[in-house]
């Protein structure tokens, strides 16, 4: 009451009636101030908390402002850019060119963003008698160009999930753009973002969001790819292609009975093979704004898949339950004898596969050697390795055959990779690696054979390179790796600096040179 009267210079005990108009005229403006004071600290409570409860805070694993940081922040595409060659020298095996796919959203993400989303960016280094160009370009999906020519995101991340209102929101315009017409999802809707292959002499970028999925290539030049449904049966689906890109077939199979993750398979030279994890999806998780539809069954069983390569019904499909055996890669596949009666699979198994989505680098991968006995159904397995692997490769010579060689990376932290390590199958365990300097971290080790001129029945099967993009989290720099496959360490053979660095991502193919001149 004294801050209100002070102003005041006459005496309190003159003109008391204006005195008093004045106190009281002040109490109101004080209880008017008070309760404004009040109303907008109510109204910072509403939308704290409006904030809260339609866009609550995002979880660690799908926080663009945290994932997309150091060297998984996007980077621009980069014209051809020659590189200089810091060691050794490139080996004439390797004219051709190297490409390496991941994810780099050219739009920072508006909702939740995860790791394996983001659009398809390939990074190629084109070697040519010792030189070496760079290059880095987006692929051109129909998502990729809709988004660039609307300025912004218009594709809901569907593999991150909905977490609040906001994001059913952002789902809502999406369905109203396609019900408009000015989203047209027959044109794909993936981001091709996960790997490569090479097939009648054409580049594919690979995504299970879209076509054309997962691909296997065989010795005569055919072509095997699987597809996942997420909604309706049935939810997986098998393919085959002739040499000439002609698609054969297309098997349902409905004995796969829920969505389930299944990211690869493999073939050997009389079957398809694959496995059912205990990761499924529940679409309905997005529709309650739940998270990721990406779930772990702990009651499901997991599954090997094995069927004819050019079965004509699913009856013919026979299943092998295998507890724990959570495969993410499958590396190779072959059979015993000229019957197959007996098939090895090898592969990568997710341990604490619950973790997937959310705490992937608290995921250990034990590489395993699954043996199936056609005859009787047992199956045994096999662990190669007690460090966690992940990215395995072999000589691609030995695709649906025996294979003694295959070469992973160190999962420390998944994509990021500490080391290459070389398993000898025969063997059973290690016998080479090399890590690389502290801060420094690859990716997919791809095989590359040395001597093309050399008919590959009169190579051995480890006689190549593994080249493998690597970063430098120090100095924020790139480089290509060029390592001996045959030598007892590893040995680099060359290392050429990239004009910009290279993002953490997945999978890559090495396209010889006089493929790319039949092209």
């Amino acid at each position: 009451m004294v801050a209100l009267d002070s102003p005041l210079s006459t005496p309190l005990h003159h003109h008391s009636r204006s005195k008093s108009r004045c106190i009281k005229q002040k109490k109101t403006n004080y209880y008017w101030t008070e309760l404004s004071a009040k109303s907008l600290s109510l109204q910072a409570t509403n939308s704290s908390l409006i904030k809260t409860l339609f866009m609550p805070p995002h979880h660690s694993s799908v926080d663009p402002k945290q994932i997309l940081t150091g060297n998984f922040a996007p980077v621009d595409e980069i014209p051809p850019t020659e590189c200089p060659v810091v060691d050794g020298e490139l080996p004439p095996s390797l004219n051709g060119v190297y490409i390496r796919n991941g994810p780099n959203p050219q739009h920072q993400p508006h909702g939740p963003y995860h790791q394996f989303e983001g659009d398809g960016m390939l990074h190629s280094l084109r070697i040519s008698h010792g030189c070496a160009t760079f290059c880095s370009r987006y692929v051109k999906t129909y998502k990729y160009s809709l988004e660039q020519k609307l300025g912004s995101p218009a594709f809901p991340n569907f593999l991150s999930g909905f977490y609040s209102f906001a994001d059913i929101a952002r789902c809502a315009a999406f369905i109203g753009r396609i019900v408009t017409g000015e989203i047209k999802p027959r044109k794909g809707f993936g981001s091709a973002n996960t790997s490569l292959t090479f097939f009648a002499n054409k580049i594919f970028a690979l995504c299970e969001s879209d076509l054309p999925y997962v691909i296997h290539l065989t010795p005569e030049g055919e072509m095997f790819a699987f597809r996942c449904s997420l909604v309706v049966p049935p939810f997986l689906t098998l393919f085959h292609f002739d040499v000439n890109g002609t698609k054969v077939s297309n098997l349902p199979i409905f004995s796969v009975q829920r969505p389930t993750f299944i990211h690869d398979f493999a073939i050997t030279k009389r079957y398809t093979v694959f496995a059912e994890t205990q990761l499924v999806m529940k679409p309905i998780k997005l529709v309650m704004a739940r998270g990721t539809p990406l779930d772990f069954d702990p009651d499901k069983v997991p599954r090997i898949g094995v069927i004819p390569r050019y079965a004509t019904s699913e009856s013919e499909i026979r299943w092998f339950s295998v507890p724990g055996f959570n495969a993410m890669h499958i590396i190779n596949a072959w059979g015993e004898d000229h019957d197959e009666n007996v098939i090895n699979l090898l592969a990568t198994n997710g341990l604490s596969i619950e973790h997937f989505f959310h705490e992937l680098e608290t995921v250990h991968f034990s590489v395993e050697k699954v043996r199936i006995d056609m005859r009787d159904g047992s199956v045994s397995r096999a662990t190669l390795s007690p460090t966690s692997l992940e990215f395995g490769r072999i000589n691609l010579t030995y695709v649906g055959r025996k294979s003694r060689y295959a070469y992973f990376g160190v999962a420390d932290q998944v994509p990021k990779m500490s080391g290459v390590v070389k398993l000898d199958l025969e063997l059973g365990r290690e016998v080479s690696s090399r890590f690389y300097e502290p801060g420094c971290f690859g990716g997919e080790p791809f095989f590359v054979a040395r001597d093309v001129s050399v008919p590959d029945d009169q190579l051995d099967e480890d006689d190549g390179y593994l080249v493998s993009y690597v970063h430098d989290e120090s100095t924020g720099e790139s480089k290509f790796m060029v390592m001996d496959a045959k030598s007892p360490n590893l040995d680099v053979v060359a290392a050429v600096k990239l004009p910009q660095r290279v993002p953490y991502g997945f999978h890559g193919h090495f396209v010889r040179e006089k493929d790319l001149t039949e092209n």
